[in-house]
């Protein structure tokens, strides 16, 4: 709390008359970043039906908001499990919910492209390209977000329904 009450320019005072623990304040932090991300994906989803672009929705929601909020997403890769008591249980479900509704994207394009691949790997795999983004994206040099999510969304969905396909010549 003494370096947040330094960087901030804030009294040690002030933020504990705010947050009563660091705690909490990681606790707010990670509900308004996952709550945000899960609100916004469904607001963008409504009215789109075709599979293929829904994850690009998918991939464009979580993408903008990680490189619009990158000091959040820092704050809430390296401290994921920190939360402990209900805060922890609370933001848990919170990240159960955009998991399931990513895997349901999934499943729906499976199901209308007739692939199979594992839906877990398929997902984690998509997590795991798109959250650490933080580490390695410049403004200066790389994309902004439309256009990485163009391209992750081409990366993934051409590997998912590469693999997904029943391949004859390994029967």
């Amino acid at each position: 709390m003494r370096d947040l009450s330094r960087a901030s320019g804030m009294s040690l005072a002030g933020l504990y008359y705010y947050f009563e623990s660091k705690e909490r304040l990681l606790f707010l932090i990670q509900k308004h970043t996952f709550s945000t991300i899960v609100q916004s994906l469904k607001k963008r989803l409504e009215g789109t039906t075709d599979a293929e672009d829904r994850i690009r929705i998918l991939i464009l929601n979580h993408l903008e908001y990680f490189l619009n909020n990158q000091p959040a997403m820092k704050v809430l890769t390296h401290e994921d499990d920190a939360l402990k008591n209900g805060f922890g249980s609370e933001i848990a479900a919170i990240k159960r919910e955009y998991y399931r509704l990513c895997v349901a994207l999934v499943e729906d394009l499976k199901k209308t492209r007739g692939l199979q691949v594992s839906t877990r790997t398929a997902v984690m795999s998509l997590f795991g390209m798109m959250n650490w983004i933080y580490t390695w994206h410049n403004p200066r040099v790389d994309a902004d977000a439309e256009q990485l999510a163009r391209e992750m969304g081409d990366v993934f969905l051409r590997g998912v329904m590469t693999a997904g396909k029943v391949r004859r010549d390994m029967r």
